[in-house]
C-alpha cells in the first residue's frame, strides 16, 4: 500500500513540474524528502524537469519533437504567417513583381488589355485659331438690273437650294430687253420666211437676182438683231428660250404680263445668313443695294491660324489638324488647305487655313478655338498608350499579362507624342499589357512589398 501511494505521488509531480515549471521546485523537494528521486534512473532530474524543451527529444539543434525551432509563446516568422508571400484585397502576389489575378478580377477592377503593337507618334504645334465662314462656300445674291423689289420669297436663316427663286424684282430694263428679244426673234422669222421665198424663184429663174440679194441680206441683218438681243439677255441673267415661252404664256393671260418680271436665284444651297432689302426697295442704280441676300453654306468651315514665323517651317499644307473648342471642348478633325508664303508685317506671322468639317453646325464663325497642328510623324516598334506607364521608386514599369495574372516589367521610354510613348526596351509586340486602370496593379505591388517589409 505504501509503495502504490509513492508512486502516485511521484506521477502527480511529474505533471505539475511539466504544466507549471515554477512551483515543479517546490515539488520535487517534497518529493526528495519523501525519497521518491534518484539521479541516473528513468526518472528526470530537477534541472531537467525545469527545462522541459531540452529533454532527449531534443535532436541536439534546438529543435523540440514536433520539428519547429522555435518554443511555444514566441512570435513565428513572417513566412509562417497565412500571407507569407503577400496578399493584398483577395489577389495573391506569387513573388517579387508578380500578382496572382484570375480574368474575372481584372474584369472587376475594369483593368483592360491591349496588344503591344507598333505604330505612329505624331508631334503637334498648339496654335490659336478662330472660326470664319468657308469663303468658296459664300455667295451673295446680286441685283443685275435697275428695278424695284416687287417679293422677298425668304426669310433670314432658312435652307435655300441652289437656282431656287428668292426674290422676284419689278424692271422696265429687264422688260425692254425682254421686248427687244421678242421683236427682233418675230422679224427674223419674217425675213427667214421671204428669203425661202425669193430663193426658190431664183432657183427657177422667175425673180431678178437682185429680189434674191436684197432678201437675203435682210436675213441675216434679222438673225444679227437676234443674237444681239439674246446676248443682251444672258448678260441679264436671263434665258431667251425662257423668255420665248414665257411670252406665249402671257398671250393667254395678258393681264399677267411677265416682262417687267426679274427672278433672283440663290446661287449656292445653304442659308440665308445676310438680308438687305425690304419689299419697294429700289436697288440696281448708283448708291442702291447691290444685292438683296447672302447665302453661306456652313457644313464646312474654316479656321484662320497665325503662325509664328519660327515655326512656320514646320507647318505644311495637307497636315492634319485637331480642333478642341466650344463650351463642351468638343474636338474635331481638319486638315490645312492654305499656308501664304506673305507675312503679315505688323504681326510677323503667316496666315494658315484649316478646312473643318461642320456637317451638324456645331462649329459657328467667330468662334475662338484651340488646334493642334501636326508637324512630324515618326514610326516606331513598339507603341503604347500613356494610360499603360507606371511609375514605381523611379522605374517606369508596365504589367504584362500572364497565365496567372500579370507581372511587373520594367521599361525604357523613347519618343512620345500626345497620347503614346515609344518602348524601347522590356516589351515586344505581342505582348497583351494592361493599358486601363493599371494603377489598380501598382497598387496592389505596393501593398505586398509592404508586407514582404514587416
Amino acid at each position: 500500500m505504501r509503495a502504490f501511494l509513492s508512486v502516485a505521488l511521484l506521477a502527480i509531480g511529474i505533471a505539475i513540474g511539466g504544466g507549471f515549471p515554477r512551483v515543479s521546485e517546490v515539488v520535487q523537494g517534497t518529493l526528495a524528502a519523501a525519497g521518491l528521486t534518484k539521479a541516473g534512473g528513468t526518472l528526470t532530474t530537477t534541472a531537467a524537469m525545469t527545462n522541459p524543451a531540452t529533454t532527449k527529444a531534443d535532436d541536439g539543434h534546438g529543435h523540440d519533437e514536433r520539428g519547429h525551432g522555435h518554443a511555444e509563446g514566441e512570435p513565428k516568422p513572417v513566412g509562417e504567417h497565412k500571407h507569407a508571400e503577400g496578399e493584398a484585397n483577395g489577389h495573391e502576389v506569387e513573388g517579387e513583381g508578380k500578382i496572382k489575378m484570375t480574368a474575372e478580377q481584372a474584369v472587376e477592377q475594369d483593368i483592360k488589355l491591349a496588344k503591344v503593337e507598333g505604330g505612329i507618334l505624331s508631334r503637334h504645334l498648339l496654335v490659336p485659331g478662330t472660326i470664319a465662314q468657308d469663303a468658296d462656300r459664300i455667295a451673295r445674291v446680286p441685283v443685275r438690273v435697275v428695278g424695284t423689289v416687287a417679293e422677298m420669297r425668304k426669310r433670314l436663316g432658312e435652307e435655300v437650294a441652289k437656282g431656287e427663286v428668292v426674290a422676284v424684282l419689278d424692271s422696265r430694263e429687264v422688260a425692254e430687253a425682254k421686248s427687244d428679244f421678242l421683236t427682233a426673234t418675230v422679224k427674223a422669222d419674217l425675213e427667214k420666211t421671204n428669203f425661202d421665198r425669193q430663193q426658190a424663184l431664183w432657183d427657177k429663174r422667175i425673180s431678178a437676182e437682185s429680189a434674191f440679194l436684197s432678201a437675203k441680206a435682210a436675213y441675216v441683218e434679222a438673225t444679227l438683231r437676234v443674237d444681239l438681243a439674246r446676248q443682251k439677255l444672258s448678260a441679264l441673267g436671263l434665258n431667251a428660250a425662257e423668255v420665248a415661252i414665257s411670252a406665249k404664256k402671257d398671250e393667254t393671260t395678258p393681264n399677267l404680263s411677265s416682262l417687267r418680271r426679274y427672278e433672283l436665284r440663290a446661287p449656292l444651297s445653304g442659308r440665308i445668313v445676310e438680308r438687305k432689302v425690304d419689299v419697294g426697295t429700289a436697288v440696281g442704280k448708283e448708291g442702291d443695294p447691290a444685292d438683296v441676300y447672302t447665302v453661306a453654306d456652313l457644313s464646312s468651315v474654316w479656321i484662320e491660324l497665325a503662325v509664328p514665323t519660327t515655326e512656320l517651317s514646320k507647318v505644311r499644307e495637307g497636315a492634319r489638324v485637331t480642333i478642341v473648342g466650344g463650351e463642351d471642348a468638343q474636338r474635331a478633325e481638319g486638315k490645312v488647305v492654305f499656308v501664304s508664303p506673305i507675312l503679315n508685317p505688323e504681326t510677323r506671322s503667316a496666315r494658315v487655313i484649316v478646312a473643318l468639317p461642320n456637317k451638324d453646325m456645331a462649329w459657328r464663325p467667330g468662334t475662338f478655338v484651340t488646334t493642334e497642328v501636326e508637324i512630324a510623324q515618326d514610326q516606331v516598334l513598339v507603341r503604347l498608350p500613356k494610360s499603360a506607364i507606371q511609375t514605381i521608386k523611379g522605374e517606369k514599369v508596365v504589367f504584362v499579362r500572364t497565365p496567372y495574372g500579370f507581372e511587373r516589367k520594367d521599361v525604357t521610354i523613347g519618343k512620345a507624342d500626345d497620347d503614346a510613348f515609344e518602348i524601347l526596351t522590356g516589351l515586344k509586340p505581342g505582348d497583351e499589357v494592361a493599358v486601363a486602370n493599371s494603377f489598380v496593379l501598382k497598387a496592389e505591388l505596393g501593398k505586398a512589398e509592404a508586407d514582404h517589409a514587416h
